[in-house]
């Protein structure tokens, strides 16, 4: 009998937690949760104002049209209802209340008018809104160091910062409707005073506790979201590693498709699970609230009725009243849901922010100095660094002096520091000890603009750009307005052939997935990743694991071309093809982050030490 095989286990328990991550409501009180609003309506005017200037004033102007048009439309709803509610004939009263009718009519039309203009105006900025929000998020990305990425709870804080720019696109719609229904309350509620100083407060009274239960509701939905922005984050994670056709290979033939699914299901279930629990809390507050609203709203209308039976108010006024409550309902009402809507929204903007600014914080801030633009030496002083959350440091006291014409490769086995040293040497890191110095110009106070434009990096993992293969060659950087340059580098690492046969040759999108696009193999990808390093004419030039998945017409081409090459620039090969070495200068073996040995292959090669070590095991498979 065949052994039972254990069930898959379920996805590890995922907190929004870290070093950056802070709940905006784990100490907030009602009160500090409702002084939120003005802020919030502050921002969104400050942000639409950067926006579209003429927008902003044109939606100021309608709403105060908007504000204007109904204070008119009640108080000539006053004036109208003396002649219809008087004696006389039924012509003749009508006949007296046409010039009333007339302007509620006009005031009535220039209130649509004014509220069609508001909507042109909010599609005038909402899209640009919008797109300014999510650029300003992908820059702070970008731009943010390396090490941020490192750091706990990172990810989580931008998955919450993306529903920031998600909940953008509703935030000026709000915002006027909020500001349009407060302007109609307004002028609806002091009409209502002026008939009866009674009436307006006890409308007030009505709507309070619905706008309670809606800013309560609020702080529900935003807990539930916060417990689930790790889960959230990892399932969309996990979706696209699941459906992307670069690894639908791996997904089939190793038959993981039924504990991927397993897994996206456990995670939403989980998902669902956190929502499903707040739904009585909710019910509890939406029923308390409108419980009590329907009773204060009771006698908001007996209240009406009783003035006008007992002759406090006339008939006029009472039908005037009428009006004015069911507008000032209807006002307070927008006013809540609206109101509560910005505080909700308020919350992600603040996420939103706060991301923005840890990001601003991680951000390179290492000096002005100019990285020299042709780099002759560059030297490693005792460098350290230790990557957050490890216990040991992935490069120790390093020291190493590279120089223009020399080709040095770094080996190693996996994990002692090879690619870390790299990153020190491009200054994508900086030593947390010791110092890198390009041309006597530490790194540290050197502006990275300057750095990064003067290097050519290949790393292990390099990207498949869905762009163009003209662009996946230049990297939207070309050097001149012809091809020639392009052709010149896909000819160094022999792509001419196998770009030349795409449909579109150097037009061809690089990109299956897409219409029109096609798809390169994983040693022709390695070659075109080659070739933008080759095309950029690097002062430094680095390739990591340059040649692991190509065949062996492709490794020799791009050995040779860093032998054509050597002469302009300093090149560095990581590499555990430990072969190709004989193509360097000088070696340097790693070992748990030091260096251990360095010098020629051939003195390497019978030296006794790692090198040695690593080599008679390559050669014994």
């Amino acid at each position: 009998m065949a052994p039972v095989s254990p069930p898959p286990p379920p996805p590890a328990e995922l907190r929004f937690e870290g070093n950056p991550g802070k709940n905006p409501l784990g100490e907030a009180s009602f009160r500090q949760m409702g002084s939120r609003l003005p802020s919030v309506l502050a921002r969104t005017t400050r942000m639409a104002w950067e926006t579209d200037r003429r927008a902003v004033l044109l939606l100021l102007v309608c709403q105060l049209l908007v504000g204007a048009g109904s204070a008119v439309q009640l108080a000539f709803t006053a004036t109208a209802m003396q002649p219809v509610l008087g004696n006389g004939p039924a012509a003749d009263r009508l006949r007296a209340a046409l010039p009333a009718l007339v302007v509620i009519a006009v005031a009535a039309a220039v209130t649509r008018v004014a509220t069609a203009l508001c909507s042109y105006a909010d599609g005038r900025i909402t899209p640009r809104l919008t797109t300014g929000a999510d650029t300003a998020l992908v820059e702070a990305v970008c731009r943010a160091e390396a090490v941020a990425y490192a750091e706990p709870g990172f990810a989580d804080r931008q998955e919450a910062a993306e529903m920031g720019v998600t909940r953008s696109r509703t935030m000026v719609q709000d915002a006027t409707r909020f500001t349009a229904a407060l302007v109609r309350m307004v002028t609806a509620g002091g009409v209502l005073s002026v008939l009866h100083p009674l009436m307006f407060p006890l409308l007030v009274l009505a709507v309070v506790p619905a706008g309670a239960g809606a800013v309560l509701s609020a702080r529900v939905t935003y807990e539930t979201h916060y417990a689930n922005v790790g889960d959230r984050n990892v399932r969309q994670m996990m979706r696209w590693w699941s459906t992307t056709p670069k690894y639908s290979d791996e997904v089939r033939a190793n038959g993981m498709t039924g504990y991927l699914l397993h897994w996206y299901r456990a995670l939403s279930a989980r998902i669902d699970r956190r929502t499903l629990t707040a739904a009585p809390r909710m019910l509890r507050i939406v029923l308390a609230s409108s419980a009590l609203g329907g009773v204060f709203l009771v006698g908001t209308w007996a209240t009406l009725a009783w003035l006008a039976v007992t002759g406090r108010v006339d008939l006029a006024a009472a039908a005037t009243a009428v009006v004015a409550v069911q507008t000032s309902l209807a006002a307070l009402s927008q006013l809540v849901i609206h109101g509560a809507a910005m505080f909700h929204t308020g919350l992600y903007l603040a996420d939103m922010r706060s991301f923005l600014d840890l990001a601003h914080e991680l951000a390179p801030k290492r000096g002005e100095l100019t990285a020299p633009a042709q780099v002759a030496e560059i030297r490693v002083d005792e460098a350290s660094y230790q990557y957050p959350g490890k216990d040991s440091p992935a490069v120790d006291h390093v020291s190493l002096t590279l120089r223009r014409g020399e080709i040095v490769a770094v080996v190693g086995e996996n994990g002692s520091g090879k690619s870390t040293l790299t990153r020190l040497i491009t200054g994508i890191y900086l030593a947390d000890k010791g110092r890198v110095t390009w041309d006597g110009v530490d790194l540290a106070t050197a502006d990275p603009d300057t750095v990064w434009g003067s290097t050519g990096l290949v790393p292990q993992n390099f990207a498949q750009w869905p762009l163009r293969a003209r662009e996946n060659v230049t990297l939207g950087q070309p050097r001149t307005v012809d091809d020639g340059p392009v052709w010149d580098a896909l000819d160094t690492v022999g792509m001419r052939d196998a770009i030349e046969a795409l449909p579109g040759g150097l037009d061809t999108l690089l990109a299956r997935e897409l219409w029109g696009g096609c798809e390169l193999s994983g040693g022709q990808w390695q070659r075109l990743a080659c070739s933008r390093a080759l095309y950029r004419r690097p002062p430094l030039l680095i390739l990591d694991e340059p040649t692991s998945q190509m065949d062996v017409r492709g490794e020799r081409d791009v050995l040779d071309a860093l032998k054509a090459t050597a002469a302009d620039q300093i090149t560095v090969v990581v590499t555990h093809q430990l072969e190709n070495t004989k193509v360097a200068d000088r070696i340097i073996v790693m070992r748990h982050g030091r260096i251990t040995e360095q010098g020629p292959y051939e003195e390497l090669a019978h030296g006794g030490g790692l090198f040695a070590e690593l080599l008679a095991l390559s050669k014994d498979r």
